[in-house]
């Protein structure tokens, strides 16, 4: 086998990831393959923590602060969404035999730990999945933030942005045959090009820690197993 890349990961996925027809509600036989993709990597010997969105449940602007809802209601209600994606995800993971924990920012204690740092590191060095639900537990802050920041509290050595598109481009690749495709860029750039990939707290947290982002899609077959055995998979986003 080829020598690892990476030891420990944060994968970071949208709700979408989850979804059901139309982009909405939890589909389990999506959840079910999520969890194959993330048992192919645990089986190289990769430990393995993940943040999901919550947008296939609740999209606070669009359901909430477009009709007048407070900031802070609407980004408690996205958190809370985000606990329901991860423990079904939590579910289709123990199904196939990867033991998973489910932690969160705000506490839920009848169905997930609360988040503590040191405790979350042991889980993934006894060789368990985590899923940390709740996004960071304070309104304003994306999944996109929180994964950045677990990320660096679990000294993960890369940030796994899950897309279903192959790479970063300077334009939607889809709209555009001539869009280009990168294979690297740094953290300046992406900031300045506005890729989208992350919003701007994620990408310049990683930035000023130097945590290595990599951007792939995760439905293309086995392109998250050969990122993480060094292959040029996707964009990589780096100092």
């Amino acid at each position: 086998m080829s020598e690892l890349k990476y030891r420990r990961i944060l994968l970071k996925l949208g709700g979408e990831a989850l979804a059901g027809e139309g982009g909405f509600g939890i589909n389990p036989r999506q959840a079910e393959f999520v969890a194959g993709k993330v048992a192919h990597v645990v089986n190289l010997g990769i430990q393995v923590a993940l943040v999901i969105g919550g947008g296939n449940l609740w999209r606070g602007k669009q359901d909430g602060l477009d009709h007048g809802m407070e900031r802070v209601t609407a980004d408690h209600m996205g958190m809370l969404a985000t606990v329901m994606n991860a423990l079904a995800l939590q579910d289709a993971l123990e199904r196939i035999g990867l033991p998973t924990r489910v932690m969160t920012g705000i506490e839920v204690r009848a169905v997930a730990e609360p988040y503590v740092q040191r405790r979350a590191i042991r889980h993934l060095e006894k060789g368990r999945v985590i899923i940390f639900g709740a996004g960071t537990g304070n309104p304003y802050f994306t999944t996109d933030t929180a994964a950045s920041l677990r990320a660096m509290e679990i000294d993960a050595d890369v940030l796994v942005k899950a897309t279903k598109v192959d790479a970063v481009y300077d334009r939607d690749p889809k709209k555009n045959a001539d869009a280009k495709r990168f294979e690297h860029l740094t953290y300046i750039d992406a900031l300045n090009m506005r890729v989208g990939v992350m919003d701007s707290t994620a990408m310049a947290m990683c930035m000023d820690n130097d945590l290595p982002i990599l951007v792939l899609n995760l439905w293309q077959e086995g392109a998250l197993e050969r990122a993480m055995l060094g292959e040029t998979v996707g964009t990589t986003i780096t100092a």
